[in-house]
């Protein structure tokens, strides 16, 4: 009697289908966080039946759900809804039609909330360490949270004043300014990462993760210097795909905590959850603000004639009684970055060997 051959694998799983779909494309990982968890939603909402047994009132109704039951914001549903999109259409390869019948959550238009210089200042006095340099980046350059916790050595230049934003959102890069007054701060900084980075490398460790196949590509380039974190995490990590064991870059969250600490007692009652340090490109809030840089990141000398007074801003909390002392006037500066080449320090990063 001969026993049969063993049975292979069988056919992936739908979320791995849809995983699969999603890393093909090159999405995010958040992209493909946020899709797996809205389509494991919509799953158990019909007691996990699979989902090429339903359709569209069946995706009518879980929508219609969630903007009326759940109450769920616009961009929520939004989310909601490109994510069953892309399981129709990419994985299950089924078609759906007449979602224009759906209720969709009406997106409200909100401004911005912008700090003045002033309420920067107070948030700023309040943080120590690392997350008062995270911050002054992310106010100084520009950045992101997570642009400028994902920032390498490598991307950051003190002689030209500059820093390298790699595979920002939609997967550009560009470069922004490097605030002339953190370049000594960062270079202390870099001086301390760089001794840690040394002893891990002693310690047999040291190697971090490279973006896409580059770990195949260049096996040793995991522990060069102008590869590491500029935030590195203080513990280490096993990575589930190699086993190395390995530092990730500084969670955000650690960031995020920290700002919500900072803020002075009269203002947390008032405090938005939207508020951020990163600079508004609103051209709204641009011209109400009446500010392109910040002299005390971006320090010049006294040129041109003086300034035009700001208007007061309508504020149910001034934050004039948060500042200890009145601040004195701010000098103009030009506006060219060749000034700002010309007083930065000729010391590069990566000339710290």
């Amino acid at each position: 009697m001969t026993t049969p051959p063993p049975a292979g694998p069988g056919p992936p799983r739908l979320l791995d289908r849809v995983r699969q779909a999603i890393r093909a494309r090159h999405y995010s990982f958040r992209t493909e966080k946020a899709y797996v968890g809205w389509i494991r939603r919509f799953i158990f909402f019909y007691d996990k039946q699979h989902p090429a047994e339903l359709g569209t009132p069946e995706v009518i109704r879980f929508l219609e759900h969630l903007a009326t039951a759940q109450r769920v914001a616009a961009s929520t549903q939004n989310q909601a809804f490109s994510a069953l999109l892309f399981l129709y259409g990419e994985v299950l390869d089924q078609k759906l039609t007449g979602l224009e019948k759906v209720v969709r959550a009406k997106r409200p238009l909100r401004l911005p909330v912008v700090l003045s210089r002033e309420e920067v200042a107070a948030v700023l006095s309040r943080l120590e360490g690392t997350p008062h340099l995270m911050a002054s980046l992310m106010y100084g350059g520009g950045l992101r949270l997570l642009e400028c916790a994902q920032l390498r050595v490598k991307d950051v230049d003190l002689i030209r004043g500059e820093l390298t934003v790699r595979d920002g959102k939609g997967r550009k890069d560009r470069v922004t300014v490097l605030p002339m007054s953190l370049a000594d701060p960062l270079r202390s900084h870099l001086s301390r990462v760089r001794l840690q980075h040394e002893s891990d490398r002693a310690a047999g460790l040291g190697c971090v993760q490279l973006p896409n196949a580059l770990d195949r590509k260049y096996p040793s380039a995991g522990f060069e210097w102008a590869w590491q974190w500029v935030f590195p995490a203080t513990r280490f990590y096993d990575d589930a795909c190699s086993g190395a064991r390995r530092r990730h870059h500084l969670h955000e969250s650690l960031m995020q905590k920290a700002f919500h600490l900072s803020f002075p007692p009269p203002f947390v009652c008032n405090a938005s959850p939207r508020i951020r340090l990163r600079p508004t490109h609103h051209p709204g809030a641009a011209r109400a603000q009446r500010r392109q840089y910040d002299h005390d990141l971006h320090p010049r000398s006294q040129q041109g004639g003086p300034r035009r007074q700001e208007s007061p801003r309508c504020c149910p909390l001034s934050w004039s009684s948060c500042v200890p002392s009145a601040r004195q006037p701010y000098p103009t500066i030009p506006r060219s970055y060749a000034a700002q080449r010309d007083v930065c320090s000729p010391t590069s990063i990566l000339a710290l060997q």
